[in-house]
């Protein structure tokens, strides 16, 4: 006679290996955000996640498998602004008002964690490669403030070297932690800083 429970057994234990995987994924980010990639170790992601230092071998045999599960796990948590809201506004300095407002909130918001991948950068291979996604962002981010300004030379170049230090994390975090400026403000500034580079 046929099990009949084994459909639900094994639709069960998918359950549990499913719950697990998210509880180390979990660990992981958190620990990332905490003290950084490079201070977490395998063994405090499993003390964390309460599982052993195999299970997690067992879900992710490599630091890219890991730092996969990671980041797109905390990318659905906290989507970045969309630039393609930003290019529906026609007027250049209007839409990098906008975006600077989105993204300086966005920075805000997951400010611990981008100050530990920026910081271990340099240090992890694997943070590296997915931080790439996020620099990749930031030049796309770039060329739709840089649309519309019909610029040549010098003022194109230093337009889009403004534009770019403007959206940067570090320039962010000059400004609105170290010198302590509202966010209002710290907008303000920038927007007058890449206007200011962008004339003739």
């Amino acid at each position: 006679m046929a099990d009949q429970t084994r459909p639900y057994r094994m639709k069960r234990r998918a359950e549990l290996e499913a719950e697990t995987r998210r509880r180390i994924t979990e660990s992981a980010v958190a620990l990332h955000e905490e003290v950084g990639p490079a201070q977490t170790s395998i063994t405090a992601i499993a003390e964390l996640a309460g599982v052993r230092r195999s299970t997690v071998y067992r879900h992710f045999p490599d630091e890219d498998t890991l730092f996969a599960a990671c980041s797109s796990h905390w990318r659905a948590l906290n989507p970045p602004p969309d630039p393609a809201t930003w290019a529906q506004v026609a007027d250049p300095g209007g839409r990098t008002e906008l975006a600077l407002d989105e993204l300086y909130a966005f920075y805000g918001r997951t400010r611990r964690m981008y100050e530990s991948l920026l910081r271990d950068e340099v240090l992890v291979p694997a943070v590296r490669r997915r931080l790439g996604d996020f620099h990749a962002y930031l030049r796309a981010a770039g060329d739709v403030l840089m649309a519309g300004r019909r610029l040549r030379g010098g003022a194109e170049r230093r337009a889009r070297a403004a534009i770019g230090h403007a959206l940067a994390f570090p320039t962010w975090h000059s400004v609105t932690q170290d010198q302590r400026l509202p966010h209002d403000e710290s907008v303000a500034l920038m927007c007058l800083f890449v206007e200011s580079a962008s004339r003739r």
